[in-house]
């Protein structure tokens, strides 16, 4: 049973240049960083899961979870020794997208900057493609 572990937040990312790359999701270091220090506490859990709910005031929200094995339908991202499971729901909407750490002196959070995103809610936890 996968379990929940931190707030994630989507921001919409304008006059990106995308690069091509293998994979769906990159990791910038600070969250290849996070991740590892996660999952040091969770030995028996072998990366964290990307999925997408429909909830919030702008349709779409990702989730993260911590999960134990890779599902049949998830596609595997591996990057610097961290791997990230997405789920079939989620691969279209993660196209591009790059999962960042950041911490600032009030909060810290996983944030999803994705060029695919229309338009988010005031607070960046929904979205829509």
């Amino acid at each position: 049973m996968a379990s929940s572990m931190v707030r994630a937040t989507v921001r919409a990312v304008s006059k990106r240049k995308i690069q091509a790359t293998r994979a769906a999701l990159t990791l910038t270091p600070s969250a290849v960083n996070k991740i590892k220090q996660l999952l040091k506490n969770k030995p028996d859990h072998v990366g964290v899961k990307v999925g997408v709910r429909t909830r919030g005031c702008n349709g779409l929200s990702y989730t993260l979870e911590y999960t134990k094995s890779k599902g049949d339908s998830d596609e595997e991202v591996v990057q610097d020794g961290v791997r990230v499971f997405i789920e079939k729901k989620a691969q279209l909407t993660l196209l591009g997208t790059e999962m960042d750490y950041v911490e600032d002196k009030l909060s810290s959070e996983f944030v999803f900057n994705n060029p695919n995103i229309k338009g988010t809610c005031g607070c960046g936890e929904s979205f829509n493609i």
